[in-house]
């Protein structure tokens, strides 16, 4: 298994509004291969808001295959504006909120699950 993770830079302040935006499904829960996907904000940053949106998949391939539907190019039209409320900031302006993101891509070695007392 593969975990793909894409750290997304935004502009302090914003970071649950964006998260909020991975609520709705847009069929990655459909796509072969999926596995989970989890949204995770980090504490304690001064200067800019960061999420981190980690997917997991059976394989790269399967993840690849993501990437290439229709539904990842429906799922991320609004990239292409990269501000907040589709296209427009809270001022009606074209604020930006979205600072830069890294995708990574990890490979699973070591998995453990809570131990299940009955």
């Amino acid at each position: 298994m593969i975990v793909m993770t894409n750290t997304i830079k935004i502009k302090k302040g914003h970071g649950e509004e964006v998260a909020e935006r991975f609520q709705k499904t847009k069929g990655i829960e459909q796509s072969a291969g999926f596995v989970r996907m989890e949204v995770m904000l980090t504490e304690g940053l001064e200067d800019y808001d960061e999420l981190k949106v980690s997917t997991t998949w059976e394989t790269k391939a399967s993840f690849e295959g993501w990437m290439n539907s229709d539904s990842f190019r429906q799922a991320h039209a609004h990239r292409g504006n990269n501000q907040s409320e589709g296209g427009k900031g809270k001022d009606g302006g074209g604020e930006r909120i979205m600072l830069g993101s890294q995708l990574t891509t990890h490979r699973i070695l070591v998995s453990r699950e809570a131990a299940v007392i009955s």
